[in-house]
């Protein structure tokens, strides 16, 4: 740390499509705090950035889903997430959003830089397109099956079953998510940052200067720089993003990943611009080499935020390199993968009514199961297991016994260390080397391992005020008492300290409890940080025990949740395939066009209506069940197809002598199949 001023922290910033989840908590925002507020406890100055992506193809397909404009869906989720953060304890300078004037006049900027400097270059290229609705598609807009596993909804830019990156031209069978047709290729011009020619420059500095950074950041870049860099688009065709700023560019937007990240610059400028005495020019946190520049991201973001990003900064010319991108694995939810499509996610707005008061639980959970290395799996019962037998009975009952038991015998003064023992100069001895391993720990970004070392100090606590029993010892020799609880609040002071960056809530409470106005990160260590004869507070309990009926409530929700999904899943799925026919049963069939020249519904029926129509061959007369789907005006003049050959039948009263073709959707909903053209009647079909 010694080699830089100042510190920039960056989160990735989430889509405001949905509310955030725990698996966003995990994997970016509570260990990017942690690393913050430790960075200021140490007196650094930092600047903490983030703010709501707001151009993502998830947008689009939100707003499609909900007949809404992206617009209307992004600023009902840009508040959503931001208020959130601010009551889960998330403490961001600044939270803006991509739609903001100052972010699209500053990514228009950068883009027409490159563009004027020659940095990007114009290619044509064949894109998949929606011929019925006449747009070109996104990755995400068009699946497919899978090459590599199968999987036959795989994205074009990804398979969520094998998690193979992939390209919509790899998918065999594409489909447009937009009009369920099969997509066609259509030339398009686009700009393309060539990062071919940065691979050298990457190669050196992520595979020889940062050797340091985790196993799947290293190893996942390495992969794709071995791959060999191709171009990448950095526009795209479509309405919803800021316009490319060149001529020739209509109907064109920036590329998100082009877009997004230059969102934490943006947002700083609009910081320092709105308080310039508190953080200065925005440059020096992003054109200044004694600032330390930090992603905060999860897996998935990691070729972005390595590879594209630092490309596009290094194209520029003025802006300093990532120091470090401590990228995190996935969170699993009971023993599940968390998807927001199927509502498979504790969502952090719902966790807070549900527990108010208890972030810190969550945040402690959360972290104590980092996904720093692999992926790991939440479930509620280790919420409750985590709450009741650690945070409860261990650092929460050490506090209440010391803070109760100086108010009984002392008034709710420290007391003198009256009658000092070897057990109290061997048990505060320790502080010193907690502190350090804390302080080592989380300058690596290693967050569990860290919050493990304050969780050993309430431990070590609990375990010296039950070893020495004051309340026993308080009957006979009150100096003696004096002494236990000198030290027993000593520690209570480095707790409030060692925990203040993973649970700031209960941090301030014990700090309040203990009548301190002010905490440093150079206390901690110290065995003597309340004075005797200092008030302290009477005790508050520091965290509630968490009962089986609220854990019951919530599996309860997820298992709703996934009944739900499945049910509608079971709807949506198309009809089983019939049994395999021959040609020969094929051919008897005689299908045909025919006109529906009169039309009126069977008395005393529901379903039924009674057509005359003209077959090219003959006017007849047949009966069909779908007066719940169509009127008699909206069949009249109608042209459909119908098998002409089947065996006449007598539906009340009437001689039917065909069958209309239909077509029935998963919800069972039914539409008359009619030729895409009119044609003449009697045209076969086969």
């Amino acid at each position: 740390m010694s080699d830089y001023k100042r510190i920039l922290v960056t989160s990735a910033l989430p889509y405001a499509n949905g509310p955030v989840h725990i698996g966003h908590l995990a994997g970016v925002y509570v260990p990017a705090d942690i690393y913050v507020r430790y960075q200021r406890m140490r007196g650094r100055e930092v600047l903490f950035v983030c703010g709501s992506d707001e151009h993502g193809v998830p947008v689009t397909q939100r707003a499609r889903k909900e007949g809404i404009t992206p617009q209307q869906v992004v600023d009902r989720y840009h508040s959503l997430i931001k208020k959130s953060f601010e009551d889960f304890g998330i403490g961001f300078d600044i939270y803006s959003r991509t739609t903001s004037a100052t972010h699209h006049e500053f990514a228009s900027q950068f883009f027409r830089k490159l563009y004027d400097d020659g940095k990007l270059i114009e290619r044509t290229s064949k894109q998949y397109y929606d011929e019925e609705v006449q747009e070109f598609l996104t990755d995400r807009d068009i699946v497919g099956e899978c090459p590599h596993c199968g999987n036959p909804d795989a994205y074009g830019n990804q398979c969520e079953k094998c998690g193979r990156d992939l390209s919509p031209e790899e998918l065999i069978n594409p489909r447009s998510k937009r009009s369920k047709s099969t997509p066609v290729l259509r030339e398009t011009k686009n700009w393309y940052l060539p990062l071919n020619e940065y691979e050298p420059w990457l190669r050196e500095w992520i595979l020889e200067q940062h050797k340091e950074w985790r196993p799947n950041v290293y190893g996942q870049c390495k992969s794709w720089l071995d791959s060999g860099l191709q171009p990448r688009a950095m526009t795209r065709d479509l309405d919803w993003g800021i316009p490319v700023p060149v001529e020739g560019a209509e109907g064109k937007v920036l590329y998100v990943w082009f877009d997004a990240p230059i969102g934490y610059i943006s947002n700083t400028k609009e910081l320092c611009e709105r308080e310039p005495g508190k953080w200065g020019e925005w440059q020096k946190w992003w054109q200044d080499e004694e600032t330390k520049l930090v992603h905060f991201i999860g897996k998935d973001n990691i070729v972005f935020h390595c590879i594209i990003f630092p490309s596009m900064m290094k194209a520029h010319g003025q802006y300093i390199m990532p120091d470090n991108v401590p990228a995190n694995e996935f969170l699993n939810l009971e023993n599940d993968k968390i998807s927001t499509s199927k509502n498979w996610a504790v969502w952090l707005n719902e966790y807070l009514e549900d527990f108010p008061g208890m972030q810190d639980v969550l945040r402690y959970v959360l972290t104590a199961n980092a996904p720093e290395t692999k992926d790991n799996d939440f479930t509620w019962k280790d919420f409750q297991a985590r709450n009741n037998s650690e945070l409860v009975a261990i650092y929460g009952n050490f506090v209440n016994r010391a803070v109760v038991l100086t108010h009984k015998y002392f008034g709710g003064k420290v007391p003198a260390d009256a009658k000092p023992e070897a057990i109290d100069a061997e048990t505060l001895a320790q502080l010193p080397q907690i502190k350090a391993a804390i302080e080592d720990y989380i300058e690596h970004y290693k967050f569990r391992e860290a919050l493990k070392e304050a969780m050993n100090l309430a431990r070590i606590g609990n375990k010296y005020i039950s070893d020495t029993e004051p309340w026993k010892v308080a009957k006979t020799d009150l100096d003696r008492t004096a002494s236990i609880l000198y030290t027993s609040l000593q520690i209570c002071a480095n707790l409030a300290i060692a925990f203040s960056p993973f649970l700031p809530f209960s941090s301030a409470k014990l700090q309040q409890m203990l009548c301190l106005d002010t905490l440093s990160w150079d206390q901690l260590g110290n065995a003597g940080i309340l004075p005797a004869g200092h008030q302290i507070a009477p005790a508050q309990l520091m965290f509630a025990k968490i009962e089986d009926a609220q854990i019951d409530a919530q599996i309860a929700k997820l298992q709703a949740s996934k009944a739900a999904h499945e049910a509608a899943a079971k709807v949506s799925a198309p009809a089983p395939a019939k049994a395999e026919c021959v040609f020969e049963d094929f051919e008897k069939m005689d299908i045909r066009t025919a006109t529906v020249l009169e039309a009126e519904k069977v008395p005393n029926t529901d379903k039924l209506l009674h057509l005359k129509i003209d077959t090219g061959l003959d006017v007849r007369e047949l009966v069909s069940g779908i007066a719940q789907y169509y009127t008699p005006e909206e069949m009249i003049g109608k042209q459909i197809c119908i098998l002409a050959n089947l065996k006449p039948r007598k539906i009340k009263g009437i001689v039917s002598q065909g069958m209309i073709l239909m077509a029935q959707q998963p919800d069972g909903k039914m539409r008359v199949v009619s030729p895409e053209e009119r044609l003449d009647n009697g045209a076969t079909i086969g």
